[in-house]
């Protein structure tokens, strides 16, 4: 699809911050009230230079604007919190893109899944909109009869024809000047649709002739044409018309206005630290209040903390606690950091908000990477505190502060790095079930390659060793909690009399373990590799930003390919002309006065 898009005779391009959509899923973060959802979008987009009392004040009248001044305490809702209602929802999300005042807005479907009250009130809502000087354009599905009478203009669309653009209320005389005429007393969207849609072509010709014995000639033009025919007759009828005329001619003037300039605008007037806060604070409560996110892992985490300090409680330098220090460290660095997919969950629904935010451009990819961060840092600490503590003192491993302090730092930034694996997949893999399978495939083979079951001299080098276990943040890990434990202590020998075994001898010789370097660089090795993986995350979410509009395009001639081999997008029915064959013509059978009997 080619051509220009004219705003006001101006060329321009639909930029952020002028034109605003809504999605037809609403995106929220259940942890927040409406107020709170209203108040962190308003600032992380208007100017920075506003005050609090300012945006607070747009807030409110936002908050009245849309009719949600009963429910704006109240939270959101989520899967374990209760909420507000889908209608409410609605309006909410409407509210989010109005905050900066666009001039465009667009709306995919606002009544889906609504009640006929919600429809009307959300319709009604965007009405006053479009009365406040903006344009409104919206997609809807069979709008009640109240509904459409809110409309101004109605464009109708299928298989990609115009069947009619111009008023709304002009469109039921339309459809009479063609010889398909509304019944008085029934929906104009429905028998729109009904004339309009020929998905159900094949399915009705197929039913034919099982009721043949009760074929009755009707006079109503519905009964006697396919829908593919009456589409067809439409299709004409509009290119003919005085409205096709009409918006042809006023394409062409548009068209022809000197001095078409080019502007962009910008999506959010905030400065970029002032975003940066406001995410951070978002994030850091949508954490604390969801259960999921944090607080299950660090009960799980003081639990299994706890096994794991009873069971090697006291590991002792004995000949056998080699094995044991070593298997704890194996499980530490292992395991421990593994239960860290559970939180992919919530991290999705955190990632659906980014990409809904990042459709109408709040902010960049680089402020949500880092709040994100900045906001899981304490519990990331939270969790790697309480774990190191309590393994720590229960099983006495080797004492000293920068022995604690070096544990402590390993864990923390190993749960960071699969924290970090889990955001890629979720970049990649955004369904839950595919990505829980798959962050826990590539963690699973950082477990095998990290030289705990199979030491890493004794690893293949092509591919395993070089480069997996170079780029396995297990492998550094281990090797320097290893380090940390054995270096300087004396073990028991297997026999009596013997001398006393060296941690150092026990790294090199047992466990394969070089001891070319020191284990902080191990620890520094693992921090470049959580740099690395957030980088790579970043330039995911840039990539596919940049490359979506392509893989959209592909998509949609794939899709209109197979649409033309469709009975129902052809432009000759494949079938004889009676649609249906019943007793009655449908309109008597709903017991509503049709102009034509």
């Amino acid at each position: 699809m080619t051509g220009n898009v004219l705003l006001n005779g101006k060329k321009r391009r639909l930029d952020y911050g002028g034109v605003a959509y809504v999605t037809q899923e609403d995106v929220l973060l259940g942890t927040l009230t409406v107020k709170e959802t209203l108040s962190y979008s308003a600032h992380l987009r208007l100017p920075s230079s506003m005050t609090r009392e300012e945006v607070d004040e747009i807030v409110e009248g936002t908050i009245m604007e849309m009719g949600l001044q009963d429910c704006s305490d109240r939270l959101v809702g989520n899967w374990h919190l209760r909420g507000i209602s889908g209608g409410e929802k609605k309006r909410v999300s409407i509210a989010l893109e109005i905050l900066s005042r666009p001039r465009l807005l667009f709306l995919d479907e606002p009544t889906s899944g609504l009640d006929s009250a919600s429809a009307f009130f959300v319709t009604h809502t965007l009405r006053n909109i479009a009365r406040d000087g903006r344009i409104v354009i919206s997609s809807i599905h069979q709008p009640s009869s109240e509904v459409f009478s809110l409309f101004d203009d109605l464009f109708m669309l299928s298989g990609g024809e115009t069947i009619y653009s111009g008023e709304a209320k002009k469109a039921v005389e339309f459809f009479d000047e063609a010889g398909f005429p509304c019944p008085s007393r029934r929906n104009p969207s429905d028998h729109f649709l009904r004339c309009i849609n020929s998905d159900f072509d094949v399915v009705t010709a197929t039913l034919k002739g099982s009721q043949r014995k009760y074929e009755i000639q009707s006079t109503d033009p519905l009964m006697n044409l396919a829908t593919a025919e009456i589409k067809a007759m439409l299709v004409r009828k509009y290119k003919l018309s005085e409205y096709a005329n009409r918006a042809r001619a006023r394409i062409q003037e548009i068209s022809t206005i000197e001095g078409l300039v080019s502007e962009s605008e910008r999506g959010s007037q905030a400065r970029w630290w002032k975003q940066l806060s406001t995410l951070t604070r978002r994030s850091s409560v949508n954490m604390s209040r969801d259960i999921g996110y944090y607080w299950l892992r660090v009960i799980i985490y003081t639990v299994v903390s706890v096994c794991v300090g009873t069971i090697y409680f006291d590991v002792g330098t004995g000949y056998t606690s080699i094995l044991a220090r070593g298997a704890c460290g194996g499980f530490v660095s292992g395991f421990m950091t593994f239960m860290s997919i559970g939180g992919f969950p919530s991290f999705i629904e955190e990632m659906k908000v980014f990409y809904r935010e990042r459709l109408n451009g709040h902010y960049g990819i680089l402020v949500f990477i880092l709040s994100n961060f900045l906001s899981s840092l304490p519990f990331l600490i939270g969790m790697s505190l309480t774990t190191t503590t309590i393994i720590y003192y229960t099983v006495k491993l080797q004492p000293g502060f920068l022995h604690y302090t070096f544990g402590f730092l390993t864990l923390l930034s190993s749960i960071a790095v699969v924290e970090s694996i889990m955001m890629i997949v979720a970049s990649l893999v955004p369904n839950f079930l595919l990505g829980m399978v798959t962050g826990a495939g590539i963690i699973g083979i950082m477990m095998m390659t990290s030289g705990f079951f199979r030491l890493l001299p004794d690893i293949p080098k092509p591919v395993w060793r070089y480069p997996i276990s170079y780029i396995n943040y297990g492998a550094w890990a281990l090797q320097g909690a290893y380090k940390n434990e054995l270096i300087g202590l004396e073990f028991d020998p297997p026999f009596p009399g013997e001398p006393k075994l060296k941690g150092e001898h026990i790294l090199t010789t047992i466990l394969g373990v070089r001891m070319d370097h020191s284990k902080w660089w191990d620890l520094t090795a693992v921090v470049i590799i959580l740099i690395s993986y957030r980088v790579l995350f970043f330039t995911i979410l840039k990539l596919r930003e940049r490359t979506s509009p392509l893989f959209r395009r592909l998509y949609t001639k794939r899709t209109l390919h197979h649409l033309e081999k469709r009975p129902s997008f052809r432009k000759k029915p494949s079938f004889p002309s009676k649609r249906h064959q019943t007793l009655n013509s449908l309109s008597s059978q709903e017991g509503l006065n049709s102009p034509l009997h």
